[in-house]
């Protein structure tokens, strides 16, 4: 089979590789689509801090079962799945506490340890998660960003009738927004720079898109909401200056759930943070439960995945699909690697 390494950032290779052999407790896969995430990014340009070369890549995925380890049950050949990329260790503190995304020896394939980047992946078949048979695979490899977003809502509890706000309408800021609407917001705003990333809020149903380059952030807020402002604001920008929106304009005593990842130290007002008592959350990736509660969201169409995906490239083409990202960056949403084209 055909196996991605990228060598060193910038430079992707492939190679025939043997076809993996497979565990008594794991299903061989046979991968159809992966999307490119911000964090793969990071690694085609070299600034991932926690991931070395070469590695193989590849963590937001679908594909099909065509193999069964001896000892699974529970699943059957031909049956649509995605992957949980999470690698734990099951023993220290979060992993004994069902925390496992805060394992403290976590790795994370594409970035850790070998990625999906192949055309049959061998993986625990506890890692598996059956996606609807009329589930596109397009939709299927979205499932694990869509994770990110509803375990970054459920970070406050239930927000069923709670108004709402989402910094920066990139794809997991869109899935944020989305999803809250999908689990019982009463009103949802997003803001961002690009009309083009808030026009597709707008396509996938966010209630109010704001541009805060033409409107002032707070003000925006007051005549979405009124006075009372919002209950939680979302923050999936990840810079001084979002976060700064979300503390200086933040109803006092609300929520802020922080749901990217800040590229360097922060130089944010925690005067202002602890004058209001804010209550300044953070989130990290997901747990299986957030892949069914995704999968029924998509299930639902309260969360629309298709409007999300500006370009899909043939598995060869995956330095292409790079350079189109690089390209493309202000109107490029998700790029998705078919595999077996």
């Amino acid at each position: 089979m055909l196996k991605q390494i990228m060598t060193k950032p910038g430079e992707i290779i492939f190679e025939e590789v043997p076809v993996p052999e497979l565990k008594k407790d794991q299903v061989m896969v046979k991968i159809m689509n992966i999307g490119i995430c911000g964090s793969d990014i990071h690694v085609y340009h070299g600034k991932h801090p926690f991931t070395s070369y070469p590695v193989t890549q590849g963590h937001e995925v679908s594909g099909e079962i065509t193999e069964l380890g001896s000892d699974v049950t529970g699943f059957c050949i031909g049956q649509k799945v995605t992957i949980e990329p999470q690698v734990y260790c099951g023993e220290c503190y979060p992993c004994r506490h069902g925390k496992y995304n805060l394992c403290e020896e976590l790795k994370v394939m594409g970035f850790q340890t070998t990625g999906t980047a192949s055309e049959y992946f061998a993986v625990d078949a506890s890692k598996v998660t059956p996606i609807p048979e009329d589930m596109s695979y397009e939709e299927g490899a979205m499932i694990e960003p869509l994770a990110v977003a509803v375990h970054g809502v459920k970070q406050v509890g239930d927000v069923k009738g709670m108004n709402i706000v989402v910094i920066g309408a990139g794809p997991i800021g869109n899935l944020v927004a989305q999803t809250a609407k999908g689990m019982g917001a009463a009103k949802v705003m997003i803001t961002d720079v690009s009309d083009l990333r808030l026009e597709k809020a707008k396509e996938c149903g966010v209630d109010v898109c704001i541009n805060t380059m033409k409107k002032n952030f707070g003000e925006a807020m007051v005549e979405t909401f009124g006075p009372d402002k919002a209950d939680v604001i979302y923050d999936c920008a990840g810079n001084n200056i979002t976060m700064g929106q979300a503390i200086q304009y933040a109803r006092k005593g609300s929520i802020i759930v922080l749901v990217a990842v800040f590229a360097g130290m922060a130089q944010i007002d925690l005067a202002v943070a602890n004058d209001h008592e804010l209550d300044i959350k953070s989130t990290m990736m997901y747990r299986h439960e957030d892949y069914i509660d995704g999968i029924a969201l998509v299930n639902a169409g309260k969360v629309h995945l298709n409007p999300l995906i500006s370009k899909t490239f043939a598995f060869k083409d995956y330095l292409k699909a790079y350079q189109y990202i690089d390209d493309n960056r202000e109107t490029t949403m998700k790029v998705i690697i078919n595999v077996q084209e």
